[in-house]
């Protein structure tokens, strides 16, 4: 917006701080190609609108404020004569995109020198060409460094991904190598005990029975129920005693196996009612190995199943087989990403899903939204173990107005009000050194704002720290995502 034009007196602009050693044609010059403006409290430029003018402040007051999320927040007030904003990079040129990176108001009738952005970028450059310098190699020298240290926390989040997606898969690979090593003993036995029931005083008949069992026996251990500790103590209890009563030898080895496999007293009476006394301990012995088998099996079932569902989650974490720009379901990402973080979360963690499993596909770059979750997952799990390690970690999906949700809530202790608003900001961190960039933050920020035209905000107090995607449902007019495969 534009001010009351006012007349330019060099003897004032002298007196700014900025202006103070310039000559009298330096400052005649200024007066010349620049104005003095009055605005009446409100805004005199908006966050994002095309960096148009370079502001000196003469007299009254000015408010910054940048915007997080949904809300403007206030990061300077002051009235000081000769503060300045607007175009500040204006002598850079094209080389980057020349916007205002914050919004300003006054709150009381305000008078600004104002230079329009081309003839500040050429008065810079006229007068202090060695200090334009100074100032280029600085700025996109600092840019080089957030994107070398941006590189940098990506590879540190690889990494610590790639060592928990280790750990993850040698627990059930570990698991399968030694159900299969085992199931290959029982299955020797199995054949032992089957060459001395052939061999011995079995008719053909019982030995037609006995298949009959064994094949009852495996449908019911893949039924098997789950029984709490007590009751499986108890079952325990009464089927070495019944096995006792029937002079079966180790009894109590053989019980955990068949309560485990879900077999009770009526399957054992069965049993007996079906084999004559004199085989029934090698029938029982016999039935032992099927059952020990066929819990094997589904143990390294279970195993491989893990392993599989690792794989797809790392695959669809990574995104490496599919077009940049999608539309995606974030619920898979979610899961996946959620997955793949599962030992850094660990135990005492408790992950509650609280999903819309309604909402549509939304249009968006997948592997970067991962990389969004990653870091607000990560730091939600390092908030609760600041406060012992013990916790809930809420993850949440929801249709708010026409803007999908997506909201990470932790039972840490919460952020400070007085930082709030700086924790988006490039290079700002509450870890301890070394542990964190600064950057997790401000990454996901720009991959939200700036890539997906959302916002991300957060809500905080001791208990209960919310931070809030909102992702638009459809895709800009100039882009089109490419249905997944």
């Amino acid at each position: 917006m534009s001010g009351q034009l006012m007349p330019c007196s060099t003897q004032e602009i002298s007196s700014l701080f900025l202006f103070e050693k310039l000559t009298p044609e330096q400052l005649g010059r200024l007066c010349s190609e620049g104005r003095v403006e009055q605005f009446e409290p409100g805004p005199v430029y908006t966050e994002g609108e095309p960096a148009t003018c370079f502001y000196v402040m003469v007299e009254g007051t000015v408010v910054l404020s940048r915007r997080v999320g949904g809300d403007d927040v206030e990061v300077n007030r002051t009235s000081q004569p000769g503060v300045y904003a607007g175009a500040m990079q204006a002598y850079i040129g094209d080389r980057v995109r020349q916007v205002y990176n914050n919004s300003m108001r006054v709150t009381e009738p305000t008078r600004f020198f104002v230079l329009p952005a081309d003839t500040f970028a050429g008065i810079m450059q006229e007068w202090f060409p060695m200090a334009v310098h100074l100032l280029e190699g600085l700025f996109f020298g600092s840019k080089s460094t957030q994107r070398a240290i941006g590189q940098r926390e990506r590879l540190l989040a690889l990494g610590s991904l790639s060592a928990g997606l280790t750990h993850e898969l040698n627990n059930p690979a570990a698991a399968a190598v030694r159900a299969t090593a085992t199931l290959r003993e029982r299955v020797a036995k199995m054949r032992h005990k089957l060459g001395v029931i052939s061999s011995g005083a079995f008719s053909r008949e019982a030995i037609t029975k006995l298949i009959e069992i064994q094949e009852r026996t495996a449908e019911l251990v893949a039924k098997a129920p789950t029984l709490s500790p007590l009751e499986a103590s108890d079952r325990e209890d009464a089927v070495t005693d019944w096995l006792e009563d029937h002079d079966i030898p180790d009894g109590w080895r053989l019980a955990p196996t068949f309560v485990q496999a879900g077999l009770d007293l009526d399957w054992l009476d069965q049993v007996a009612a079906d084999v004559d006394p004199e085989i029934l301990p090698g029938a029982i012995g016999w039935l032992n190995y099927t059952v020990e088998t066929e819990l094997l099996m589904d143990e390294i079932e279970d195993s491989t199943i893990r392993i599989s569902n690792l794989v797809d989650a790392a695959k669809q974490y990574s995104q490496l087989d599919r077009a940049p720009y999608q539309n995606a379901d974030v619920h898979e990402l979610l899961d996946s990403t959620l997955l793949m973080l599962s030992g850094k979360i660990g135990s005492r963690i408790q992950v509650v899903k609280d999903y819309d499993r309604t909402l549509p596909r939304i249009p968006g770059y997948p592997a970067e939204l991962n990389q969004v979750w990653t870091n607000l997952i990560d730091n939600a799990v390092a908030a609760v173990n600041s406060i012992g390690g013990e916790g809930t970690l809420t993850v949440r999906t929801a249709l708010e107005h026409d803007m999908l949700l997506v909201e990470f809530r932790d039972t840490g202790p919460g952020v400070p009000k007085e930082i709030r608003g700086r924790i988006f900001d490039p290079f700002f961190t509450t870890k301890p050194v070394g542990e964190g960039t600064g950057l997790g933050l401000d990454i996901s920020w720009r991959i939200v704002v700036n890539k997906h035209h959302g916002t991300l905000q957060v809500e905080s107090e001791p208990g209960d720290t919310r931070f809030q995607v909102l992702l638009p449902l459809t895709a800009p007019a100039d882009e089109t995502p490419e249905e997944p495969a």
